[in-house]
């Protein structure tokens, strides 16, 4: 499954930077977010990025978390 999403300039700029070689972006990100906690991951990137259909994105992470609950 793949997921478009959208950044603005100045941070593809900073990505690009320490993309390394050979690396995906979705590698790149992996990387980024290997050993880091989720929680402050996602406040470092709040205002970063912007997603197509956020309400969309919402309903799905709602659903998933439903479905994993006992």
């Amino acid at each position: 499954m793949t997921k478009t999403v959208t950044i603005r300039d100045d941070v593809y700029k900073k990505l690009l930077s320490i993309k390394r070689e050979g690396e995906s972006f979705s590698e790149l990100f992996e990387r980024l977010v290997e050993d880091a906690s989720p929680t402050e991951t996602l406040k470092k990137l709040r205002g970063c990025v912007e997603f197509d259909d956020k309400e969309k994105m919402l309903s799905e992470i709602n659903a998933r978390r439903a479905e994993s609950r006992p």
